[in-house]
């Protein structure tokens, strides 16, 4: 039998509820995987909650995972039972098999284990997307970034630190503050009370160039306020909750900025940006530049358990589930 999270309703960590499905069977252009490693993502708990909605419920939650390729459909090319792969962005994650379709995979290389894989792949796609496409960083730019001891904020850390950035993280304790500095960040502000005030010391006035807010929320006018004129806020979170009702004017009174709220889902689309992404990031892991941290780990049983840690703020790093 295939154990499974699903929801039923939306809601809570309550809501999940581990059940017992077949294995299931791959439709043509599908493979079924058996999965190694789950990664836990803020996005799960959005969908979990109702802010992001499921196309239909009960639904299983879940966007990315690493494991062996057991079956393939018709008309599936280049993929074999026993392949290692991992994918990001595709619902449906929280399940010991899984189908999905093959060209939303990508092979794993030797040397990355399933549970790095399930810990980058939403992730490090995410912090490429960031810091290569959606705002190109350069040597020498000073970025700031909200949860600098998450997950994404990690890999932010290291990889902006790589292209030659100077990264101002912003944490909620001296721990974490620890962890980001440890990571690249060169300066770390520990509370979202004067990040403002902060980020034009630490810039002697000039501000910032761009942002990235995964807050959402509560940190957003703040975060206009640290940006330069013409510079670019990158809102990518919602962990205090959506952010709404935005006048436009905001932006001009703040120097003329830019907003963007990108999805990873629209820069991975098509198949070859997606092998693209991905052998930078495995390239960056096998040449020891990007160095992931799984900060908890939980059986797949336990995942209203890892939902909980991870909205009370007590988690560092990657948390992934082990069916």
């Amino acid at each position: 039998m295939n154990t499974v999270i699903r929801v039923h309703e939306y809601g809570g960590p309550e809501v999940l509820h581990v059940e017992s499905l077949p294995i299931p069977t791959p439709a043509a252009n599908e493979v079924v995987l058996r999965q190694e490693a789950i990664g836990v993502n803020f996005i799960d708990t959005y969908f979990r909650s109702g802010l992001y909605k499921f196309p239909a419920l009960p639904a299983i939650p879940g966007m990315e995972g690493a494991g062996t390729v057991t079956a393939v459909g018709a008309d599936v090319q280049d993929i074999h039972p026993g392949m290692r792969v991992a994918y990001p962005a595709t619902p449906g994650g929280y399940a010991t098999y899984r189908t999905i379709a093959a060209d939303r995979i990508v092979p794993l290389p030797d040397a990355i284990g399933f549970d790095t894989a399930a810990a980058i792949m939403l992730r490090g796609l995410s912090v490429h997307m960031l810091l290569r496409e959606v705002h190109c960083v350069q040597p020498g730019e000073d970025i700031l970034v909200y949860a600098a001891a998450g997950g994404v904020g990690l890999l932010m850390c290291q990889w902006a630190r790589h292209l030659g950035a100077r990264v101002i993280g912003v944490v909620s304790t001296e721990a974490k503050a620890e962890l980001a500095r440890a990571n690249g960040a060169a300066d770390v502000i520990i509370g979202t009370d004067h990040v403002a005030e902060q980020v034009r010391n630490l810039t002697d006035g000039r501000m910032l160039k761009v942002v990235y807010d995964s807050i959402g929320k509560t940190t957003f006018e703040t975060s206009l306020s640290c940006l330069a004129p013409r510079g670019l806020m990158v809102s990518y979170g919602n962990a205090s909750g959506a952010v709404t009702g935005v006048d436009v004017g905001t932006l001009a009174a703040h120097g003329s900025l830019y907003l963007t709220r990108p999805l990873l889902m629209t820069y991975i689309a098509q198949r070859p940006a997606l092998l693209h992404a991905a052998r930078e990031l495995f390239g960056l892991v096998e040449r020891g530049v990007i160095k992931p941290r799984i900060g908890q780990s939980f059986a797949l049983k336990d995942a209203a358990q890892a939902h909980i840690a991870l909205e009370s703020r007590k988690t560092t790093g990657s948390t992934i589930l082990l069916p």
